[in-house]
């Protein structure tokens, strides 16, 4: 059975969660569309799945328009309750897994969910949350190996995660309404709640199988978190191509091409920093054995995927988009050359701009501005920021804060981000936040959070620090507070103790000059085996 990325196209009006699911059911029967936690389901099996839970979302008072957080790993439920929410109209909001409890305080308090769909072993983070000052009114807990834990949560619901309730109709849901909020890291303020229509959901499925090439008899296998885009993007691709997905419960560098070959996997997901990871391992007939065809690896070093495709025999394509946007810009198998991010994928336009906007010639950096020629294809703004959402979208185009090269022929060469942002392992990390953690501990004056370059081609986190007068904290002290207190990647790595930072006349902290002068010889590296404790 294949498929191809005509079939794929909807209506402008069709292109929502349910229509997709409808399409799905009868296109593709009772094919195998989805491997996760243990579960199979049908392409069929999907819309009823989606609709029995859309049921029980209604039977616990969650009407059209209300959010829904969902803080779990890859497991069947994260999935029935974001495809549940598109059925009835509501908004999933996915959760970072590493969250701590004051990020998820934020995050359930800037959606104003009504409902937190909760794995048993988060529930103690809980404890260093507010919950008064969120709009939460009950909790749905999913069990865990070591049962529930007691947790004491005044003036919220909390109960077992409910069966499946009555089938309900979908929704009567538009291209244009929201299906998700996800939230993507701040760079000088709080996390931002990227407001995703299903029109968008849709091309992102549409884009990545046509770059990919998906046909229907695919397996397509992902180690990726469920609550980012990429993951739940493959499910799209499945939904529309009549492919299977294979959700694995996480990264493992060592177990990686056991469960590739497990599930039969023929397209793989990768980010940046794996491949590298993956090549460290030692070299083993594994490696080899699989039906892996093509691989989607956007900010591998140029290097390492040449690496790769020569010890495993798969092509990995680069390619370039954000929560915000789409998959818009990437690589083909047959590219003329490699080293970029790709081409300019059909459906968008690119800009390379100066501080006014204006557009640069072939060869000059600047900021990269994107736009999408079909309705909704982009993300609506951000939730309840208008003025972040104006700034972002100025000028009709999305600025995506990144610092891009085009070639002569049209390929786009990353150059850095301009953005206070830093990414380490797949995960964007907001300065500010990490920066905000530091600053409340009892002996710390001034913080600045920047990134250095790592041994695997990618960001790592380091803080300088001044001292408030009588304190003197040792470098350790200030890891294991960061470490209760932030997801376990935004923990810096390098801590430097300082007199004084690099300033402007007017006081501001000059990151650059800190980026720039990178590793300190007085910098204090937190310990490997802490790093790698859930690295």
């Amino acid at each position: 059975m294949t498929t191809t990325e005509a079939d794929a196209l909807l209506p402008v009006a069709q292109r929502t969660l349910p229509q997709m699911l409808r399409r799905q059911a009868t296109r593709f029967g009772d094919a195998p569309a989805v491997r996760i936690g243990g579960q199979r389901w049908r392409h069929d099996d999907v819309p009823r799945r989606a609709a029995a839970r859309a049921g029980a979302l209604q039977a616990a008072g969650i009407e059209r328009g209300d959010r829904v957080a969902i803080l779990a790993g890859n497991r069947a439920e994260f999935l029935e309750a974001f495809l549940g929410c598109g059925w009835a109209g509501a908004v999933a909001v996915p959760i970072n897994s590493a969250s701590m409890g004051p990020q998820i305080e934020y995050f359930l308090a800037n959606s104003q969910a009504k409902l937190l769909v909760i794995e048993a072993q988060y529930l103690p983070r809980l404890a260093t949350a507010d919950l008064a000052r969120t709009s939460l009114q009950r909790i749905w807990v999913l069990e865990g190996e070591g049962g529930t834990p007691g947790v004491d949560l005044p003036g919220v619901v909390v109960e077992a995660w409910p069966a499946a309730g009555e089938a309900v109709a979908a929704a009567e849901v538009g291209p244009a309404d929201t299906l998700a909020i996800l939230y993507t890291s701040g760079t000088t303020g709080p996390s931002k709640g990227v407001l995703c229509p299903h029109a968008q959901y849709y091309w992102w499925g549409v884009n990545s199988l046509r770059v990919l090439g998906v046909r229907g008899d695919d397996v397509l296998c992902t180690t990726l978190p469920l609550f980012h885009i990429n993951a739940l993007n493959t499910f799209a691709q499945a939904c529309l191509s009549g492919a299977e997905v294979a959700f694995e419960g996480r990264f493992s560098a060592s177990g990686f091409w056991p469960a590739m070959q497990a599930c039969g996997a023929t397209v793989v997901y990768l980010l940046g920093a794996m491949v590298p990871i993956l090549l460290a391992q030692p070299e083993g007939a594994a490696e080899r054995e699989h039906r892996v065809r093509v691989g989607l690896g956007p900010g591998v070093p140029g290097a390492a995927g040449e690496a790769f495709a020569a010890r495993t025999g798969v092509r990995l394509l680069e390619g370039y988009g954000s929560t915000e946007t789409n998959f818009v810009i990437a690589t083909a198998p047959d590219s003329p050359r490699g080293g970029v991010m790709g081409w300019v994928l059909p459906g968008f336009e690119a800009r390379v701009a100066d501080e006014h906007d204006a557009e640069l010639p072939d060869g000059q950096a600047g900021e990269l501005l994107l736009r999408a020629h079909e309705p909704h294809a982009f993300a609506s703004g951000y939730f309840n920021m208008p003025d972040k959402t104006i700034e972002a979208w100025r000028n009709l185009w999305f600025h995506t804060g990144d610092r891009v090269v085009r070639e002569a022929d049209g390929a786009l060469r990353f150059v850095d981000r301009i953005k206070d942002a830093i990414r380490r392992r797949g995960e964007n990390i907001s300065s500010f936040e990490v920066e905000q953690v530091l600053q409340s501990h009892p002996a710390v004056a001034t913080v600045a959070v920047y990134p250095v370059r790592s041994e695997l081609a990618e960001d790592e986190v380091m803080a300088a620090l001044i001292l408030r007068e009588g304190h003197a904290p040792a470098p350790q002290e200030l890891a294991e507070w960061c470490e209760a207190r932030l997801p376990y990647f935004a923990v810096p790595r390098w801590f430097d103790i300082v007199d004084d930072l690099p300033r402007t006349e007017n006081g501001k902290v000059q990151k650059y000059k800190l980026r720039e002068r990178g590793v300190t010889p007085t910098a204090w590296e937190r310990p490997a085996q802490a790093r790698a404790r859930r690295a």
